[in-house]
């Protein structure tokens, strides 16, 4: 490693926890041999290494890109998905956060997949299958003249290996595990996580079909194929169905549900194939085989001017957006894929997700209520334009170093649009990243003014928001005494005696009504390659 530039870097203590645990790179007695500063430049000269097979990049050439990185990196201005900040430069360089694995109708696909799914695992990333082609509970196979188990028993097995796989040592992998809506065991699935014991290392979403929706919208039946023999094997009314995924839902939070349908007339590179399942928090579809890197601008840290009158600083918002975007193209290829298949389709469409996190944080500094109509307005502002920069930059690296092989037969082909990646923006919930960011996850709203969060499985953060110190110490309510009445409850609504605005701005997820969370959703999708 080359000598690290000048630097400033403030990490809180619970970043530095979280970075101790699971990122910094550690010696054979378990301890680390690495600082945050030095993680971060091992990350940043082992990314710009990429830059070396365009143009004829000089050494100069890549350092200039590797200070640049750091600087975006230990600045806290952005900062990609866990495994490449645990893995670049180090023996692993498995770099990607998210994978979707096919599943066919065989036990040689199955335990592939089960092995595939180890190795993924072991390297920090999640991820995703589509079980809709397994043929359900008690049909026939005849090999062995038995019965199937159907594709909720295959999912046990799934579960069970992530349980023993730890990812670098510090936690279990997660899963998303999909089933269409027409698929024969469709009410076994939607009931399994009603079982807190059943399946602890997955998410499930119900895959659901432009059919079925026009069958619910008329309250009407529809019919479930058996993928085997694509015969329908029985008919149920829709609205029950939808009824018990929604009961299932407000009890467990799971099903969550994808549109299958609405998914795919999005997917890019439809020549390629269809996109049957996503990652496990469902912000990136992606095709069999497919892979993605992510990464998040803090925007917190792009607000200019003096506390009294800040605003948003869009020109460095700007720079970060482009930097951040060459980065992740980087990163494709100084990745190194778990499997041959992964590379192939990964490379053939370079897909990046650059997202935001920090967005409550950013209102707060704004002195904007989240479930406000300007904060709406501010979010589709912001969002577009760092898609609008993102695509700008994309289109840039295509002229540097051609468009993403798959490009030929896209739709962005089809509109005229040449883009080094088939998709740009993306928002994930940056869970650990937004600890070490010390910042608010994703476009959430902030969890509680206070409050207590477990990682790791055993390793309890506590927070008190930055800003609400600052804002009740300028107020005059600021005591010991108000802190441990905040500690007792996420929400501050009821603390009546606090400044009518200090409550509003301080709102927590806890505080805003569905329909907000909602809204707020949908102006991020908007400019959102993929999901949210």
């Amino acid at each position: 490693m080359t000598q690290i530039p000048p630097h400033k870097m403030t990490l809180t203590p619970n970043a530095l926890t979280v970075l101790r645990r699971r990122y910094l790179r550690k010696g054979p007695t378990g301890k680390p041999v690495e600082t945050p500063a030095q993680m971060f430049w091992r990350v940043a000269e082992n990314v710009a290494q990429a830059e070396s097979r365009y143009d004829h990049a000089t050494t100069k050439e890549v350092r200039h890109w590797a200070e640049a990185f750091f600087r975006m990196m230990s600045g806290l201005e952005f900062l990609p998905n866990s495994p490449t900040l645990m893995n670049a430069g180090r023996e692993l360089q498995q770099l990607s956060a998210c994978f979707v694995l096919p599943i066919q109708d065989s036990l040689n696909s199955i335990f592939d997949a089960v092995k595939q799914q180890a190795l993924i695992h072991q390297s920090g990333g999640g991820t995703g299958f589509a079980f809709s082609r397994l043929r359900p509970r008690n049909d026939r196979v005849d090999s062995t003249s038995g019965v199937a188990s159907g594709p909720v028993s295959f999912m046990r097995v799934f579960n069970m290996a992530t349980e023993v796989i730890k990812q670098g040592g510090t936690r279990r992998g997660a899963n998303m595990g999909i089933l269409r809506v027409d698929h024969p065991d469709i009410l076994d699935f939607i009931a399994v996580k009603q079982d807190p014991r059943e399946l602890t290392n997955f998410n499930i979403s119900v895959g659901l079909t432009d059919a079925f929706m026009r069958a619910l919208d008329r309250h009407g039946e529809y019919p479930l194929v058996n993928p085997r023999t694509r015969k329908t094997v029985g008919r149920l009314k829709a609205v029950e169905v939808f009824d018990r995924l929604v009961e299932a839902a407000w009890h467990t939070g799971e099903p969550g549900v994808v549109f299958l349908d609405t998914i795919n007339r999005d997917n890019p590179t439809p020549p390629v194939g269809q996109i049957e399942a996503t990652n496990p928090c469902a912000e990136q579809p992606l095709l069999s085989y497919e892979s993605c890197t992510l990464g998040s601008i803090n925007l917190g840290q792009h607000v200019a001017g003096s506390p009294i009158d800040p605003r948003i600083d869009f020109d460095r918002l700007a720079d970060t957006t482009r930097l951040a975007v060459r980065f992740l193209d980087d990163v494709l290829d100084m990745n190194r894929y778990p499997l041959p298949e992964i590379e192939t389709v990964t490379k053939g469409n370079r897909r990046i997700g650059l997202g935001v996190m920090g967005f409550a944080d950013l209102l707060i500094l704004l002195g904007i209520p989240y479930n406000s109509e300007e904060a709406l307005r501010l979010a589709e502002q912001l969002m577009r334009f760092i898609w609008e920069r993102g695509w700008e930059a994309s289109a840039q690296l295509a002229k540097e170093r051609g468009t993403f092989p798959n490009y030929r037969g896209s739709r962005l082909a089809a509109k005229g649009h040449r883009l080094r990646n088939a998709t740009v923006t993306t928002v994930a919930p940056t869970g650990t990243i937004s600890i070490i960011a010390d910042c608010s996850p994703g476009i959430e709203p902030i969890y509680g003014v206070s409050f207590v969060r477990t990682v790791m499985d055993d390793v309890r953060l506590t927070s008190l928001h930055p800003a609400f110190i600052r804002h009740a110490t300028d107020a005059g309510v600021y005591s010991p005494a108000l802190v441990e009445r905040i500690a007792a409850n996420e929400s501050i609504q009821h603390l009546t005696d606090l400044p009518e605005s200090l409550r509003r701005l301080f709102v927590t997820a806890h505080d805003i009504p569905p329909e907000q969370h909602v809204r707020m959703q949908a102006v991020f999708q908007k400019y959102s390659d993929s999901g949210v």
